[in-house]
């Protein structure tokens, strides 16, 4: 997947430990208490395998997200 800007500044967000996801098949990623407003871009790199919740969450609950290794590597090429 190649990442635009705004992809990148998510992961980066993810990254540093300020990002919140939601359970769900098309999660919704908070940054800093706020939604994120291109819920495409998330969609897009939780189901990349790009990032993903830290724990188990159920619908609609907010658990930390974090990157998985590929998101780690995508971000590192970027």
């Amino acid at each position: 997947m190649e990442l635009n800007g705004r992809a990148r500044a998510m992961l980066r967000a993810v990254a540093a430990g300020r990002a919140e996801v939601t359970g769900g098949t098309e999660p919704e990623l908070y940054v800093d208490g706020l939604p994120c407003c291109d819920q495409m871009a998330t969609h897009d790199l939780v189901h990349a395998g790009l990032l993903r919740p830290t724990r188990p969450t159920s619908f609609g609950r907010r658990v930390c997200a974090e990157l998985t290794d590929d998101g780690r590597a995508a971000l590192a090429a970027s």
